[in-house]
């Protein structure tokens, strides 16, 4: 794969997570999708403010590297 394609993946990646991790800093453990960890239909009213954290930290880390994968590449030149 070259790198074009890594940083799209990595940039598509990055807005999913980033969007599971409002997820879990929104939503209590009763109301967030039954497939995600942490799901509980008979939970008390709290948040997973951990998984959602990490969810963000995850998806700034993709973008990050999306971000330099997709820069050009420098030639550097010997003066000849």
């Amino acid at each position: 794969m070259n790198n074009k394609k890594l940083a799209i993946l990595a940039g598509i990646l990055g807005v999913i997570l980033l969007g599971v991790g409002v997820l879990y800093m929104t939503q209590t453990a009763d109301h967030l999708p039954s497939f995600f960890p942490g799901h509980s239909a008979t939970a008390t009213p709290e948040k997973h403010s951990k998984h959602g954290i990490a969810a963000i930290v995850v998806a700034l880390a993709l973008f990050v590297f999306a971000w330099f994968a997709s820069g050009s590449k420098s030639t550097s030149s010997t003066g000849k």
